[in-house]
């Protein structure tokens, strides 16, 4: 399997109920096969700089790079996007914050790899079953895992916004990876954590169950979202493979 012509991306977003602004970003390459969500923070604007910087870093690779050098050159892209937002953070003042979450997705040669840093999250649609491959970088996350937090209360936690990683919080990038086989028909779902958060795996699942396809599918996610009353910002993108 190659990237180019089996695996095609949809992406939808909306700014959310009362945001005044939309601070994610979302980025389609079907033809290298690369796609990608980021959802920024920031105040005076920063949100949507550095969601758009992140993007714009993984919109320069070019056409043609081999699987390894894509993985690789992905990470230097984003390991650049880190550098120049930590420095206009410096250059605004003390206590100036531009970062962004960031979800990646590569499918080269039968096999897809994903990177991460903080709660946007990549999901599996395969046979039926909706299973998530990263793991949030988050404070509620970490409350999960110590078993302070329920799963039913995370959502509604007041700290359910604060991440523990993103692209511009710290002089280093620290990024998490996931990789497997590509089968037939598998799609992928890439989202900011406000889609996550509103929707909730199992409403998720029964989307996908319900049908549809390509950009109507990702629309219908982002008006499901936005039916639930929505207060963050929502951002879907689908890739369907084989």
């Amino acid at each position: 399997m190659t990237a180019r012509g089996l695996c095609q991306g949809w992406g939808a977003t909306h700014a959310g109920t009362r945001r005044p602004s939309n601070q994610d970003a979302f980025l389609l390459r079907s033809e290298i096969g690369l796609w990608a969500v980021a959802d920024g923070a920031g105040g005076h604007g920063g949100g949507e700089i550095a969601s758009a910087r992140v993007v714009d870093a993984l919109r320069t690779l070019p056409v043609g790079l081999a699987s390894g050098e894509l993985l690789a050159r992905t990470r230097d892209a984003l390991e650049q996007a880190n550098a120049a937002l930590r420095a206009e953070a410096r250059a605004r003042g003390p206590g100036a914050l531009l970062a962004s979450t960031v979800v990646v997705l590569m499918v080269r040669g039968g096999h897809f790899a994903c990177l991460w840093a903080g709660d946007s999250r990549c999901y599996l649609w395969r046979g039926g079953l909706l299973t998530r491959l990263t793991r949030d970088h988050s404070m509620v996350q970490e409350l999960l895992d110590a078993g302070a937090l329920t799963e039913e209360r995370a959502a509604r936690h007041p700290h359910a916004n604060v991440v523990t990683r993103a692209v511009g919080a710290d002089e280093t990038l620290m990024l998490d990876k996931v990789t497997g086989q590509v089968q037939p028909g598998d799609l992928f779902l890439l989202a900011s954590d406000g889609v996550c958060k509103d929707l909730g795996d199992a409403a998720i699942a029964a989307t996908l169950i319900g049908g549809g396809e390509g950009q109507g599918l990702a629309d219908s996610l982002i008006a499901l979202a936005m039916s639930a009353g929505s207060t963050d910002n929502v951002t879907v993108v689908l890739v369907r493979c084989g």
